[in-house]
């Protein structure tokens, strides 16, 4: 009589770590910035994306590394997009979920421009610097979207949004943790609905609509934030105000940060018109996000 071996946790993780190795065997030697990109952890969001298809993850690996090739998306600085980010329409909050992650807050109602290309731009480079600022053992980030000022007036294209979405499920796997729509309008189910056809079933698991007068959305909010750090637009106690001068300064310290973390020699540039940032290249010492 034979005993069947009780399956472990040690089992599944023997298991991810077969597949990556065998990916990173697939997509061969790798050199400079996408040794950099390709860390296990890295290799790890790709077979998650692709339901640990090796085949299908390094088929979509390679299309992001193409893409970062030709986009280079860790070479955008903050005083190239600045313009976009005047109104605080996207923003890295000054504070973290409950699991540590770095939070994203987004405020539709606060478009100020009008070229997808640039508002995209824009978008990248904030997620790059919500990679950049994870904390150790941390792969994925929360959104926060405000709907106050909402109109059809200020919501972007529906192209816009499929090629935003594109760019984050495509070259982004795993990143998105979790996703809540604060309090939107009515009018915004017809146009979700428009872009929910875009989204893979994984990514619409984690957009969580939230209306202040339902009971459950908002006990479920609550447990991913701290209501002592939320701010009063999501029911939370504190206060968000943007400062468009402050958020720039943090953006240029973080610069600094990225071009280090990248290998990247860079000349000084002015930040509104009193401080000057000069990146300093430095040996890369830590891993890749």
């Amino acid at each position: 009589m034979f005993l069947r071996r009780k399956h472990t946790q040690k089992d599944d993780s023997e298991q991810r770590d077969a597949k990556v190795i065998e990916l990173r065997t697939a997509i061969g030697p790798l050199s400079g910035r996408c040794s950099l990109f390709c860390t296990d952890a890295c290799l790890m969001r790709y077979l998650e994306a692709r339901n640990w298809n090796v085949y299908k993850a390094r088929k979509m690996l390679e299309e992001t590394l193409k893409w970062r090739s030709t986009y280079k998306p860790e070479e955008i600085r903050w005083h190239e997009v600045a313009h976009e980010g005047e109104t605080g329409k996207v923003s890295r909050a000054s504070f973290h979920d409950r699991q540590g992650r770095t939070v994203l807050i987004l405020r539709p109602g606060m478009q100020n421009t009008t070229s997808a290309e640039n508002n995209i731009r824009h978008l990248v480079y904030l997620l790059e610097n919500a990679i950049i600022n994870l904390s150790e053992g941390q792969e994925q980030m929360s959104w926060l979207i405000d709907f106050t000022g909402f109109s059809l007036n200020t919501s972007v294209p529906i192209r816009t949004a499929r090629d935003i979405i594109y760019i984050l499920q495509s070259h982004y796997p795993e990143r998105l943790a979790i996703a809540f729509l604060y309090n939107p309008p009515r009018f915004f189910e017809a146009f979700y609905k428009a872009v929910r056809y875009f989204l893979d079933p994984k990514t619409a698991q984690k957009v969580k609509f939230v209306y202040p007068k339902n009971k459950d959305s908002v006990e479920m909010m609550q447990l991913y934030f701290d209501i002592e750090n939320l701010p009063n637009e999501f029911g939370g106690n504190a206060t968000l105000k943007y400062d468009h001068e402050e958020f720039s300064r943090l953006m240029a310290q973080d610069d600094v940060k990225t071009a280090k973390f990248w290998g990247i020699d860079e000349k000084p540039y002015q930040i509104g018109n009193r401080h000057s940032v000069a990146p300093e290249p430095a040996p890369i010492s830590q891993q890749a996000g």
